[in-house]
């Protein structure tokens, strides 16, 4: 039975009932129920969006219908199977069903009122298929019709060299440096939002594509069409949120490493980049200069004077940026207080122990509005009445010591449920309360997002992964599709986190790589666990943990220094221009760093071409990825003409060139613009630092 209810194209048949509602232009939102009651549930659709009752239409034969928003329509066919087309009447994406089928002519003109033709099939698999639980709840399969063309882009940051996503399989949870956020463009001329934070797999196969979820009440996902990327990408961020305003002050090297131990030793730092002339945007506090996890406070042996601190980088003109964890040890003398408000995550059996770091801790349950609350008071006290209002929220995806998620238990639901909600929990806290406090924009370096994260000022980085050229290989890929799955803010530990000698020479090769790299995207940050380690200073609190060796500019001999300060200095003077693309990413979810097909769409190859990007819509990226490698194969899109900025050279689009890159330089090509006054300073940008 169909029938229109509140703007929504309705379907019930025995127990399950179908919603299809218009959800922002050329867009259509799908919700199933298997009991029949709409799930009032935002998920990451949480933007208001205009109403559009006026402009929809909706068309209802027999056993057939439709619903038609803008350049969208889907076509509900009498087995209840639904397939979206764009305005030209192009399939964009179809649900995959095998079974009975009745032939019905509806004597409609209306190509999208297809007759089915009569056929059998035994296999009998259903396109939304619901399968009940001991407990009351489903796990859901959703099949849709694959395309073994189609190229698909985005959902959120695996550890894998794929930027097309074609023929992969993922899962749809967090780790440590894997983050599932479930948007994709696809090559179709369409994107994709999988609007239910629970934990399952997606596999993106040749012979169909099917999402499943272990524990769930309800389907729930979302559907834009457009013309190109651009508009797609627009489409999702009108409907989920666009990441704030970036300060221009927060565009310059981030300084970090694991760990400066007291205030004396990164003030000794920060000083020392001062007087070299070298501006830092910030700098940071890593984790355990805390007494004990769950206190969010500075261990004042080794950080005696944290307003003074903060007084004297503001001077400098650098942010102080400070680690705070999820975790709370059961040692600390909060941890009854945290227990009996029920303000920690619950584990369904054994022991309650979700992370072993230093001790036993407990995640608190970033789900729960109370314990937010209590948790934001802390860091307020500690932390925000000192002057800091930048936060480095680490371990929020969040890092379990055992990736168990059928054992958690959170107060929205357990981690089946609702699981990949956590970061964003734990990010709005931090958003929330810098806004009450009056600060304009909150910039949240993170690990842990899901869709719509970016509103709450996420700047994802892609934990910690290994110092070699083969996890920095990954990381390219990764960013590009980070970017399309609705993350603008992404960056990097150069050099990577796990290792790494300064005194290696393939591991110094690496960090001019990737510090090269690190200059033409969103934020560039320093940041590792290198060695040597230095000793911990004691025995309890902030002195128990271990640290890092050296991590600055010239902890890796001159050359080094000298190749980072050429490319420091080029994004300093590329300040204006990151700038411009910060206001893009704000007002219309633009990413920073676009894969060639963003903006050449009209370009067949440009949809085949990995590790190599633009950022912005003038500079063309293409890192050099491989030890010793000395030149790489760049394809430079079609309908533009480009600049060299290694040589000077114009080059026609369309074609690919092998590019030399001696060790301080990486092949950046300028696009060429009828505007020459500013197409020469972008490539005078270059030639003042020794390249050109």
């Amino acid at each position: 039975m169909f029938f229109e209810e509140k703007g929504k194209l309705v379907r019930r048949y025995d127990e399950e009932t179908v919603w299809i509602a218009p959800w922002g232009e050329n867009s259509l939102r799908i919700l199933s129920s298997p009991e029949g009651e709409y799930p009032d549930e935002e998920g990451a659709l949480t933007e208001d969006i205009k109403d559009l009752s006026s402009s929809v239409v909706i068309n209802i034969r027999e056993d057939e219908a439709e619903i038609k928003n803008g350049n969208i329509s889907a076509y509900v066919d009498n087995r209840n199977k639904i397939i979206f087309k764009n305005q030209e009447g192009k399939i964009l994406l179809e649900e995959y069903i095998r079974q009975r089928a009745v032939k019905h002519d509806t004597g409609s003109e209306d190509a999208n009122f297809e007759i089915m033709k009569a056929f059998n099939s035994t296999l009998k698999l259903k396109s939304r298929e619901f399968v009940s639980q001991i407990g009351g709840d489903y796990s859901l399969t959703t099949r849709f019709v694959s395309d073994p063309n189609e190229k698909i882009f985005g959902m959120g940051q695996y550890q894998h060299d794929f930027l097309n996503l074609k023929n992969t399989v993922l899962e749809l949870a967090h780790r440590n440096s894997q983050l599932s956020v479930p948007f994709y463009i696809s090559s179709l001329g369409y994107g994709f939002l999988w609007n239910n934070p629970g934990i399952g797999k997606v596999s993106f196969a040749k012979n169909i594509t099917e999402w499943y979820l272990q524990s769930t009440t309800h389907l729930d996902y979302w559907i834009t069409a457009g013309e190109t990327p651009a508009q797609i990408e627009e489409s999702y961020a009108n409907v989920t949120g666009k990441v704030p305003t970036m300060p221009d002050n927060l565009l310059g090297l981030w300084q970090s490493k694991l760990r400066y131990q007291t205030q004396d030793e990164l003030m000794g730092v920060a000083r020392e980049y001062d007087s070299r002339g070298i501006q830092l945007s910030s700098i940071a506090v890593d984790y355990f200069h805390w007494p004990e996890q769950g206190e969010y406070k500075f261990d004042d042996r080794y950080w005696p004077d944290p307003k003074a601190m903060v007084d004297e980088l503001k001077k400098m003109g650098i942010e102080l940026n400070v680690s705070i964890w999820p975790t709370v040890s059961t040692g600390t003398e909060r941890y009854q207080e945290y227990l009996e408000k029920g303000y920690l995550v619950k584990v369904n059996r054994g022991v309650r122990t979700t992370m072993q770091t230093q001790g036993n801790t407990v995640f608190m349950d970033a789900t729960n509005e109370e314990a937010q609350k209590y948790v934001w008071g802390l860091i307020k006290k500690n932390y925000v009445d000192y002057g800091i209002k930048n936060f480095w929220i680490d371990v929020a995806e969040p890092g379990y010591a055992v990736y168990d998620f059928d054992n958690y238990r959170y107060k929205k639901g357990t981690n089946l449920q609702i699981g990949n909600l956590y970061p964003v929990g734990y990010l709005k806290m931090v958003y929330d309360g810098l806004a009450a406090e009056g600060q304009g924009s909150v910039v949240s370096l993170v690990r842990g997002a899901w869709a719509g994260a970016q509103k709450y000022g996420a700047l994802v980085w892609s934990g910690d992964i290994d110092s070699s050229f083969e996890a920095f290989r990954n990381q390219v890929n990764t960013g590009l599709n980070m970017g399309i799955a609705g993350i603008p803010w992404w960056t990097t530990d150069i050099g990577g986190f796990h290792g790494g000698n300064p005194s290696d020479m393939e591991f110094r090769e690496l960090m001019v790589r990737w510090f090269q790299y690190a200059t033409f995207s969103p934020i560039l940050r320093l940041h590792g666990d290198r060695q040597p380690h230095t000793k911990a200073l004691g025995v309890d609190g902030g002195g128990k943990m271990i640290s890092g060796g050296p991590n600055e500019i010239w902890s890796y001999g001159q050359e080094n220094e000298k190749i980072f300060m050429k490319y420091f200095f080029i994004r300093e003077k590329l300040k204006s221009y990151i700038s411009n693309l910060m206001k893009q990413a704000h007002e219309k979810g633009t990413p920073l760093m676009k894969p060639l097909f963003y903006d050449f769409y009209k370009d067949s190859l440009s949809w085949d071409v990995d590790n190599t990007y633009m950022f912005g819509d003038d500079l063309l990226v293409a890192p050099i990825m491989e030890y010793k490698q000395r030149e790489r194969l760049v394809y430079l899109p079609e309908g533009s003409q480009w600049i060299s900025t290694l040589n000077g050279e114009t080059y026609n689009g369309g074609k690919s060139y092998n590019i030399s890159a001696k060790l301080d330089e990486i092949p950046v090509f300028v696009k060429h613009n009828k505007n020459k006054d500013y197409q020469n300073n972008l490539i005078n940008i270059f030639r003042e630092e020794g390249n050109v």
